[in-house]
């Protein structure tokens, strides 16, 4: 296992195995006094992984928070406890990363900066800290640093995750069928990349302030001055993070206001640059007193490819529209059928789901959550999802509890009709672009050059008999595949730690 990040892994999630196998003998136990109600072992055990995750770091702190809206893989007082994930780290004293400075910038870095303030830093994460400055010339300003070593951490766990995968791959093939696993854990690393090198995050936030540009009255992007792979200084925004601004900071007016922009953007995100923060939680949105949201943090980006993005649309208006069926056919549309999928249950699922959730305020629900629970209707049925989806429903679910903090009233049909039209008018644009133009003119003369010789090749084979015709007899059958159990986790860690251990005899 790469860099000890193997053993340390295994060691943890061992810590994890023996304190579920304290609780189970304890609840077993006749001779117990005073046994632990079902309540309290599952409050216990959802802190206890919380913990783990926490302690094995920022690329785990990612795959719980993914976990979190994945009601087809935990349950949901495991999602509930995981949703309150946090990346904190230690504070490191300043001279550690003065000496990255150095590296970055040579023996002259403090020519640049008048002051830095290095005796409390504004955040401290697993992967950096976050230092408040002034530049030479008298600019305020923020310097990000990455702690040493983080890139090599962050690379290790992906080999050991990577190999996890495989092993529940292995184990449990009916479950990899229907949930691509390895898919979902190769989204996340692609969306983490750029938290590894400064240089494209900062690529990320020009793009975004491109996309806010002249767009928006309210949301903003800081600007970038300059970046190297582990440091970036950026403007410094004067604000508070939007979940602890005070009731009377602003007026209904203002809240309302950029609680309706802060949506459109992540929706113009999702659906029209297919570019979007995938991590917009309450301390990566900072209000200024002008009425202001600026959105930073741009290390952990989605990217989407057109198919799935007017896919991932279609699915949103068919929930702000109470159109459960059509809400089924444009899901299946994300990802893939599988020879037991069940196609008529699923669309009967969501007739009885979407109007329970369509009309709802954010006060009342939580539209991220909601989306990906349709998740558990998808596997329950058969049906594959482009593992995609995850990292969209964290960035919603992110979103929301965002800006339910200013203005709990807001409805997802509001923000889906608020958006739309500007939406629908820009995918029109692109349509008839030259680009688009192009591909559909080349399309067309595949299909021309295709066509005759496929229409030979089928004459050809019922002449001689060898056509054949596939059936799917059950796609509107009961399936019943086996329902995920609240050891499955424990199980897949025990599978990994044996593992581990192997390894570790294989190298001594």
């Amino acid at each position: 296992m790469p860099g000890g990040r193997g053993a340390h892994t295994a060691r943890v999630f061992g810590q994890l195995l023996a304190q579920e196998a304290t609780r189970s003998v304890r609840t077993r136990a006749h001779r117990s006094a005073r046994p632990l109600s079902s309540e309290l072992v599952q409050e216990q055990r959802a802190k206890a992984l919380r913990a783990a995750l926490e302690e094995l770091g920022p690329l785990y702190v990612k795959v719980g928070q993914i976990l979190s809206t994945r009601p087809d893989l935990v349950p949901e007082y495991v999602m509930d406890e995981l949703s309150q994930l946090t990346d904190r780290a230690t504070v490191t004293p300043f001279p550690v990363f003065a000496q990255t400075l150095e590296e970055e910038y040579g023996p002259s870095w403090r020519s640049r900066f008048r002051r830095i303030r290095t005796e409390e830093p504004l955040g401290a994460a697993s992967l950096a800290q976050v230092y408040s400055a002034e530049l030479a010339d008298g600019t305020p300003c923020v310097i990000k640093i990455q702690r040493p070593g983080s890139h090599r951490v962050v690379n290790a766990d992906m080999t050991v995750l990577s190999r996890l995968a495989k092993l529940i791959g292995r184990a449990a093939p009916r479950l990899t069928e229907v949930i691509d696993v390895g898919g979902m854990l190769d989204a996340l690393f692609r969306a983490m990349e750029d938290e590894l090198d400064f240089t494209r995050e900062a690529d990320n936030v020009k793009l975004a302030r491109k996309h806010v540009r002249g767009r928006y009255r309210t949301v903003r992007v800081p600007k970038v001055i300059d970046a190297t792979e582990r440091v970036m200084i950026q403007a410094l925004v004067d604000g508070e993070a939007i979940h602890r601004v005070k009731p009377d900071a602003f007026s209904l007016k203002q809240r309302k206001r950029m609680a309706r922009e802060l949506m459109a953007f992540m929706f113009r995100g999702y659906f029209v640059e297919r570019f979007f923060h995938a991590d917009p939680h309450p301390g990566n949105i900072l209000l200024t007193a002008d009425g202001k949201a600026h959105v930073i943090d741009w290390g952990m980006v989605g990217r989407l490819d057109r198919s799935t993005s007017l896919a991932m649309l279609n699915c949103f208006v068919a929930m702000a529209h109470n159109d459960g069926p059509a809400l089924a056919q444009s899901w299946i549309g994300l990802g893939t059928l599988t020879p037991w999928s069940n196609i008529a249950g699923f669309s009967s699922d969501l007739a009885r789901f979407v109007p329970t959730v369509f009309d709802a305020s954010l006060e009342r629900l939580n539209f991220g959550v909601s989306l990906t629970t349709v998740l558990r209707y998808s596997t329950r049925r058969g049906i594959q999802t482009t593992p995609m989806v995850s990292v969209i429903g964290k960035s919603v679910a992110n979103i929301e509890g965002s800006i339910r903090n200013i203005y709990p009233k807001l409805k997802l049909a509001d923000a889906v009709r608020d958006t739309l039209s500007e939406i629908m008018t820009d995918l029109a644009m692109e349509m008839v672009s030259e680009e688009q133009l192009a591909q559909y003119a080349l399309h067309a003369m595949s299909a021309l050059n295709w066509s005759p010789g496929q229409i030979q090749r089928t004459i050809t084979d019922i002449a001689a008999h060898q056509g054949t015709l596939q059936i799917h007899p059950n796609l509107g059958s009961r399936v019943r595949p086996r329902p995920a159990k609240d050891s499955d986790l424990y199980k897949a860690a025990g599978a990994f730690l044996l593992a581990a251990m192997k390894n570790r005899r294989g190298t001594s």
